[in-house]
């Protein structure tokens, strides 16, 4: 029930209008007083006090007029706002009064609702044109699991057009489980427009104070066909230019023997030749099968069986494993990751011994530590070598600079720390010379 109290209460207009006719009360008493003390007759008096009166209210009905106008006009102005019209604009007779000031402060208002209003229509205009044109499946759904936006490419997903999908819910359009779970997955699966695999991401937003869901599907196909022609493609390019070099010597060398097997008589030397021929084929051979061995070793990296490691035992232990110099450890806080200990220790025998090999042709010294990231440890293996003059390299596999080398070791190397869920990266020393490498590796 509405309170009796505010109920009960005068109206603005109705105030303005008590306070005028206050203000004005005492002088038409005094008025009417005087006239009633001197001597005029009764028609004089009666003509004079209610002039006097129709003037009083007139006067208080005018001041109600004029404030209850100027507060309608404003709030015709806020009610046009209200209701989106923002071209509605208010006049003053003078604008440096207080009224005229609330006018032109209200005009600015309108004129900023004008303009934000603008700039966030374009804004969604933009974001519909490119929501259209992307050709990336979006879908975002109620909290109630109900479509209520889907995209140019979705329909084409769905096979069906908007006006088909918008409000049926995500169990009959195939996309309920996407609603819970991980918030990014990698699925194959096939669409009533398509069939592939697909890249799923699903993030929250809110609209009206109410959460919703956005889906956005991806297809993965193609990219994946193109990384996997690439990755085939370096891979026939290095096989190809192993296998090369070691068949056209072999060839060669096989058609010098036969050549030699035909001359009659044989010349008196034809078995030291072709013990020599032989022997050369025999060494590219044995040079081809470790290529090969080399290879499958890459290939078939198994899951590394994790355990707690702490991190200045392992370096101490792979340190003190290089024989041909001195590599200066320098013992950190102590740090805790989680790891594979033959697989880490592989690593990072590699590395130093990589830097080992750099340091040795310029007679430098080889640096090892570790730091303590927010969530990762990271150990730096530095030389001060030539440093390194190709990067693009590095990480290709069977790519070597080092004479006799096999071009697999720093591959397998990445390969462990990223199966660590770690990461593997060389470059040149920012101050000094030579490089570093840092292999960095999430904490136990």
């Amino acid at each position: 029930m509405e309170n009796p109290r505010r109920a009960s209460r005068l109206s603005h207009d109705a105030r303005i209008l008590l306070l005028a006719l206050g203000a004005g009360l005492p002088s038409v008493l005094l008025c009417i007083i005087l006239l009633a003390w001197d001597n005029h007759s009764a028609r004089v008096q009666w003509t004079f006090d209610s002039l006097i009166v129709l003037c009083w209210l007139g006067f208080a009905f005018a001041a109600r007029a004029r404030v209850v106008g100027s507060l309608r006009t404003v709030s015709n102005l806020l009610e046009a706002m209200r209701e989106g019209d923002y071209s509605i604009r208010g006049r003053s007779e003078n604008p440096r009064d207080p009224l005229g000031e609330v006018m032109q402060q209200v005009n600015a208002m309108a004129a900023t609702l004008q303009g934000q209003r603008l700039g966030a229509l374009e804004a969604t205009a933009l974001l519909r044109k490119v929501m259209e044109e992307i050709d990336v499946a979006v879908f975002a759904f109620d909290p109630q699991h109900a479509l209520r936006l889907v995209n140019r490419a979705g329909e084409r997903l769905l096979a069906r057009p908007a006006e088909r999908l918008l409000g049926r819910d995500a169990t009959s359009l195939g996309l309920a489980e996407y609603l819970s779970g991980e918030p990014e997955r990698t699925v194959q699966r096939a669409f009533s427009g398509a069939t592939g695999r697909w890249g799923i991401r699903r993030s929250q937003f809110r609209e009206g104070g109410l959460p919703h869901q956005l889906i956005v599907v991806s297809d993965l196909t193609r990219p994946l066909r193109e990384q996997e022609l690439q990755a085939w493609q370096r891979l026939v390019r290095v096989l190809g230019h192993e296998l090369n070099n070691s068949l056209a010597p072999i060839k060669s060398i096989a058609q010098s023997l036969n050549f030699l097997l035909e001359m009659n008589p044989l010349p008196e030397d034809w078995v030291e030749d072709m013990s020599r021929g032989l022997t050369v084929i025999a060494g590219r051979s044995e040079s081809l099968s470790r290529f090969m061995s080399s290879y499958a070793r890459l290939a078939k990296l198994p899951a590394p069986r994790l355990e707690r490691i702490e991190v200045n035992a392992l370096l101490r232990r792979v340190t003190v494993l290089e024989t041909r110099m001195q590599v200066f450890f320098e013992e950190c806080p102590s740090t805790t990751i989680q790891g594979d200990p033959d697989q880490l220790e592989q690593v990072l025998i590699n590395l130093i011994r990589n830097a080992v090999d750099a340091s040795l042709e310029t007679g430098g010294r080889v640096f090892v530590r570790h730091t303590h990231a927010q969530d990762s440890a990271e150990i730096t293996v530095r030389d001060e070598g030539p440093g390194l003059s190709n990067t693009g390299n590095l990480f290709v596999p069977f790519f070597t600079t080092k004479r006799g080398g096999s071009g697999i070791g720093l591959v397998l190397s990445r390969q462990i720390a990223e199966a660590h869920g770690g990461s593997l990266d060389l470059r040149n020393a920012a101050s000094g010379p030579g490089c570093e490498a840092i292999l960095s590796l999430p904490l136990a």
